[in-house]
Parts: C-alpha cells; sequence; structure tokens
C-alpha cells in the first residue's frame, strides 16, 4: 500500500506521519470521550473557531474542539456533498462557506458524518480575525445546542496594530475571561496561562523552524506535506503531544536537508501557493505539478501558524497575535507577504486558490497577484475552486490552465 501511495503521490513520504497519525488519532479519541464522559470529566468541551485564543481555554481546562478541522476531514473522506445537501435542504444556501455547510449537515445528521460527527459541545468560542462567517454559523449552533457564545472581535488592520485596537481586543479578553470563569466554577491560574504560552511558543517555533528548511534546493516538504503537518499546531497549541511531534517533523526534515533529499523527483520549479488546501482533491491536484517536477515549497494557508507571539503580558500577547493575523490585514501588506514569500524561498511562481467559500482569502487576491507580479516579475496562476466542495471543482479547465501555466516554464 505504501509503495503504490508513493508513486500515486510522485512525492516521499514521511516516516514522522506514523507518529501523526498517533497523535491526532489520540486527539479525535479524547475529543470523542467527551461524547460520553464530558460531564464526569470535569471538562467542557468547547467548539472554537481555528483562530481563536486555544492557550486561554487551555489555561481554564477547557478541551477545544475545531469545525474547520472536522469539515476537511469531511471532505478529504469524501462525506461533504451529502452533508451540504442536508443543510441546504434545512434551508443554508449553497452560496455558504462550505466548512459551515458540512459542519451544520453533521450537526443535523451525525449519521452521516465521518468520526460520528463532533461531540455536543458545552459552549462556543469564535473570533472573527480570519472570517466574518463564523459569527452567523456560531449564533446558528448557539441556539440549536443552547449553549453559551463567546465572541472575540478584532478590528481589520488597514495598516499597523494601533494601541487602540490592542486595547479593544484586550478588553474583550478580561470579559471573556470573567464568563469562562463563570462557565467553569473557576478563577483563572495566571501561572497556568503562562505555562500554556510557553508551550505554544516552542511549538510555533518548531514549526517556523521546519518551514524555514524547505528554503534548501531541493525542498523536503512539499504543499500536501505541509497541509497534513499543520493539524497539530491548530488544535494542538499550548500541549507536550503537539511539541513532541513537531520535535521529530523538524529532525526528519532537517535530515532531508542534510542529505540533500527532496519531498518529490526532481525538482526544477518552485512555487508559492496562496489560499486553503483543495482537500477533495488534495494529493491528485498536486500530483498534476509534481509529475512536472513543481514543488510548492511554502504557502501563505499554514503560515498563518508560523507566527511569533507578540510580547508583554499573557492577556496582552494574546490580544496582539491574535489581531495580527494575515487573514486580518490589508491587500498590500499580504501581497507584501507573498512578494517576500518568493524572495526568500527563491520560488519560481505562485499559484493562488479563489477559493469559492472564503471570501475574505479570496476576494481581493486578484489585485494582490498582479501586485506580485509586477514586483517580482514570476508568474502567477489563479485556479478557481473550492477547499472542501466538491462540486465547484471542475477537472478539465484546472488541468487546462495547469498544464499552460507549467509550460511557461520549459526553459528552466
Amino acid at each position: 500500500m505504501q509503495v503504490s501511495q508513493e508513486k500515486r503521490r510522485n512525492y516521499r513520504p514521511l516516516v514522522s506521519s506514523k507518529t501523526l497519525q498517533k497523535t491526532m488519532g489520540r486527539y479525535y479519541a479524547l475529543t470523542n470521550y467527551h461524547r460520553y464522559w464530558g460531564k464526569l470529566m470535569r471538562r467542557p468541551l468547547a467548539w472554537v473557531t481555528s483562530g481563536a485564543p486555544v492557550e486561554l481555554l487551555r489555561a481554564f481546562n477547557i478541551h477545544s474542539a475545531y469545525p474547520e478541522q472536522y469539515a476537511a476531514i469531511y471532505s478529504a473522506r469524501n462525506a461533504t456533498v451529502n452533508l451540504c445537501e442536508v443543510a441546504e435542504a434545512a434551508g443554508y444556501s449553497q452560496d455558504l462557506c462550505s466548512y459551515a455547510r458540512s459542519n451544520i449537515g453533521g450537526v443535523l445528521r451525525p449519521d452521516l458524518a465521518p468520526l460520528g460527527g463532533m461531540p455536543k459541545p458545552d459552549l462556543l468560542v469564535a473570533c472573527n480575525n480570519i472570517c466574518g462567517t463564523v459569527l452567523k454559523w456560531y449564533e446558528v449552533l448557539a441556539r440549536h445546542f443552547d449553549v453559551p457564545l463567546l465572541v472575540l472581535d478584532t478590528p481589520f488592520l488597514t495598516g499597523e496594530l494601533t494601541t487602540q485596537a490592542k486595547e479593544y481586543v484586550l478588553e474583550q479578553l478580561n470579559a471573556m475571561v470573567t464568563d469562562l470563569e463563570k462557565i467553569t466554577h473557576r478563577r483563572l491560574d495566571e501561572k497556568k496561562l503562562a505555562q500554556q504560552m510557553s508551550l505554544s511558543r516552542e511549538i510555533t517555533s518548531l514549526w517556523i523552524e521546519t518551514r524555514q528548511y524547505c528554503r534548501a534546493s531541493p525542498s523536503p516538504l512539499n504543499a500536501p506535506d505541509l497541509f497534513i503537518n499543520m493539524a497539530p499546531i491548530v488544535v494542538l497549541r499550548g500541549s507536550h503531544e503537539g511539541i513532541n511531534f513537531y520535535r521529530k517533523l523538524r529532525d526528519e526534515v532537517k535530515e532531508r536537508v542534510d542529505l540533500a533529499q527532496g519531498a518529490i523527483e526532481n525538482e526544477r520549479i518552485r512555487l508559492v501557493w496562496d489560499n486553503i488546501a483543495i482537500w477533495p482533491q488534495l494529493f491528485s491536484f498536486y500530483k498534476m505539478f509534481s509529475e512536472k517536477g513543481a514543488c510548492f515549497v511554502t504557502d501563505t494557508y499554514s503560515g498563518g501558524w508560523a507566527v511569533e507571539q507578540a510580547p508583554g503580558t499573557p492577556l496582552e500577547s494574546l490580544a496582539a497575535t491574535y489581531t495580527e493575523v494575515f487573514l486580518n490585514r490589508s491587500p498590500k501588506y499580504r501581497a507584501n507577504q507573498l512578494i517576500n514569500l518568493i524572495k526568500e524561498f527563491k520560488a519560481d511562481g505562485f499559484v493562488m486558490h479563489s477559493n469559492r467559500s472564503c471570501k475574505p482569502y479570496s476576494l481581493v487576491q486578484e489585485v494582490i497577484r498582479k501586485e506580485v507580479i509586477h514586483e517580482t516579475g514570476v508568474p502567477g496562476l489563479m485556479i478557481e475552486a473550492d477547499m472542501a466542495d466538491p462540486r465547484a471543482y471542475a477537472e478539465e479547465p484546472v488541468r487546462n490552465r495547469v498544464q499552460a501555466f507549467l509550460e511557461t516554464f520549459d526553459d528552466l
């Protein structure tokens, strides 16, 4: 099975993938325990957005589950269409985010959802630093489950973070602490929060270091590697389990660099990826590139978790760090981000996924694409698809555009 899978993907598999499977398997098992033993464990279960300050929840001994990540699993296991159709039949428009639709579909029909769907939450925590849809999405969930909803509103940054914006978010975090103390009947342990921040800082540092090794030629990792191995830093920030995994991944990637082993065979084109992965076609889509010697050496998506913590007290750091998320920044900031990645990783071009479901990520991409091409002189391709719903993916037009794009590198 491993040999055929390697041949199909056209790149070298990671030995640490077994550790990843065990690490994530334990996480999902623990999450599932809350379905039956949550009250006895005296550890509330929160459904949270991927951009929420999970370190604060960990300080209150709250276990976090991520509807966005479950939605990615639903997509990878070909369950998204059925779940979306359940939500659409209940009145939710097909124009809404496919993560939201598949999650709501899984809530309404858990028998159709992989892993049996998500266990019922005790509370919901939403932060709009990456997405505005989460506010209405989580309101729907709060009404359905009749549980508290805590919202962290991060103002959009047209420039740098201002003192007023930071204080605005800090005030909300203090209010969230008060709410969490009432919900959990516990006082905030500031030492425990500081410890969670320290662990989160270490896991981030390991992820940053791992990604930096991809500056080597050939690159030790390709886009699917980055997307799959970002899972622990999303759900296990502030945990020893996450740190242990990323140490193993870091060491394996470093060894590949020392041995000049590339993620794909005969790397000749280096590319940068922008936007969320196309989960239903994760390997078939990127195989179109890897079989032509094109490797995605870095990306903006998994790089969203490769950001060092801001200085200050734990709550001050949370306020600044979670407000400065790149999707909460101006098109100019995001264009400079891509430009810097292209230069730093010596990329020959870039590919942007115009993601039907993620409007904050996608709506300004054409403006960014033109700016990046102008500043770097490298070509940039735009692909129209969806991160989870395969109904928005047209195989033949995509293949034709990819082939035409790759032909521009024939002289390399």
